[in-house]
């Protein structure tokens, strides 16, 4: 029994060790992130003030209104002519810059705050989180509070599956009740979204939505190969995720555009569903077959440490060996990549709302940063400049009812919004270096833009995001 006790004390002293050093290790890791902290009484942050001899590019219709003043009161676009009388304001002379909508992203994994300063120095002002752990409860309303500057953040709950195993990330549900009672409760809890994912069977996918429509909660689906591809155009999901799973789940793999004509159609037919077709992410698998010394790229430094380390080796090893072992697989891969851009222009032929999306945070595919190559692909399918830059501001906007302050500037709209060099209406590569980025009013120059990036690249945060990963395979799964 003596023996037992100690034991017993020697285990509760070692838990009362590791419990205080993970409370050291993540307070570390909150200190070194304190330059996201928000002042409310510094003039950096001050979030009233008067833009001057600005070219405004509102995207609620394909014009330049051109050298114009615009008053953001407390955050808010109060005010859009040729001339305002702001008394006692700050003036903001943009120098015939122009003014365009703050970019969002709709498809991102994030994973430290550190990577929210990367998204707002590449111009992107709001994000779309799609896989929710508690850590993004807690990033959003701090995101909600002004405690920290950041895009708009927005989550889905956990990634929903069924009953077969996919990984550890993956909420396993056995049974229809078991799927409205975590709908319920995500709703409860705070997430934005439900995710239904990979595997979620026919009758599971069915209480889902169901459940879903009473709590009056969005959801982003990717599609489950376990029901009809088609089945994912049902009104309470906003949005399907991934040009590649209509090659893979509808199409069997067959690059056959006169196949692909009907499913175009049917989801022309869904007004209420958008479609994000993260090119991006599955492009980066050619790029990995193709750049043997990709995970030694100085852009790999901005990826979070824990994911480059184990997710981006992990998908890096995976393709390696695919071509060891079958060479003709990186034509295929890229053959594959250009029939996602025929889907992209097929979609938007047809009239779809396609939303911007990049898979951000996984792989090699880097947050903020991949938004660019995102739109770039978009220009490829054959949008124009106009109809590119939609898809990241105005019809991500559309998507989801708590988006809608968001995506143009107008008077009453949140003002997160992009001052850049040139008219990217001709130049969309001017959206990857702006001069300031406006987030809720508040502004950020290029030399504070600049420090974030510098402050995510030296991150030594693996130990961190383990343990914050840790407690969401504890509590959630």
């Amino acid at each position: 029994m003596k023996i037992l006790k100690r034991l017993l004390k020697i285990v509760f002293a070692l838990i009362g060790v590791l419990v205080i050093i993970t409370i050291i290790i993540l307070r570390v890791d909150s200190h070194r992130i304190s330059y996201l902290s928000i002042n409310k009484n510094e003039l950096t942050f001050n979030d009233s003030y008067l833009i001057t001899n600005v070219n405004v590019i509102p995207m609620n219709q394909d014009t330049i209104l051109v050298d114009k003043m615009v008053y953001i009161n407390k955050g808010i676009i109060e005010k859009i002519a040729d001339t305002i009388q702001a008394l006692g304001v700050e003036i903001l002379d943009a120098k015939n810059k122009y003014l365009t909508p703050g970019l969002i992203d709709m498809h991102v994994h994030v994973w430290d705050r550190y990577e929210l300063g990367l998204y707002l120095s590449n111009g992107v002002t709001a994000v779309r989180n799609l896989w929710g752990m508690p850590m993004h409860l807690r990033i959003k309303e701090d995101v909600n509070d002004d405690e920290i500057i950041s895009p708009i953040f927005m989550t889905t709950g956990p990634k929903l599956t069924g009953r077969e195993f996919i990984g550890d990330d993956n909420l396993n549900l056995t049974n229809p009740n078991e799927a409205k009672i975590k709908v319920i409760s995500y709703k409860n809890r705070g997430y934005n979204f439900i995710k239904t994912y990979y595997g979620l069977d026919k009758d599971i996918f069915e209480a889902v939505v169901e459940q879903a429509a009473i709590s009056k909660i969005d959801i982003v689906a990717h599609p489950s190969q376990k029901v009809p591809f088609l089945y994912h155009l049902k009104p309470q999901i906003k949005s399907i995720e991934h040009a590649e799973e209509i090659v893979q789940q509808s199409l069997q793999f067959d690059l056959d555009t006169i196949k692909l004509q009907p499913i175009i159609d049917s989801i022309s037919l869904s007004k209420h569903t958008s479609y994000c077709p993260t090119i991006t992410a599955f492009n980066n698998i050619y790029q990995m077959m193709i750049n043997d010394s990709i995970l030694d790229s100085e852009s790999l430094e901005y990826m979070n440490p824990l994911i480059k380390k184990f997710d981006s080796k992990k998908q890096f090893e995976r393709w390696f060996n695919t071509k060891q072992n079958d060479p003709e697989a990186i034509d295929r891969i890229k053959e594959q990549h250009d029939f996602h851009i025929t889907i992209v222009k097929k979609l938007h032929e047809a009239g779809v709302n396609i939303i911007c999306g990049t898979d951000a945070g996984i792989g090699v595919t880097l947050p903020g940063f991949s938004i660019h190559q995102e739109l770039v692909f978009y220009k490829e399918a054959g949008l124009s400049n106009y109809e590119v830059l939609k898809t990241a501001t105005i019809n991500a906007s559309k998507t989801h009812t708590i988006m809608n302050q968001l995506g143009t500037i107008e008077v009453g709209k949140i003002a997160n919004l992009l001052i850049v060099d040139n008219n990217p209406l001709i130049e969309l590569s001017t959206l990857k270096n702006p001069s300031f980025v406006i987030v809720k009013g508040r502004k950020l120059n290029r030399s504070t833009l600049n420090s974030f990036e510098e402050k995510a690249k030296s991150r030594k945060n693996l130990i961190a995001s383990a343990l914050r990963y840790l407690e969401n395979l504890i509590f959630e799964k």
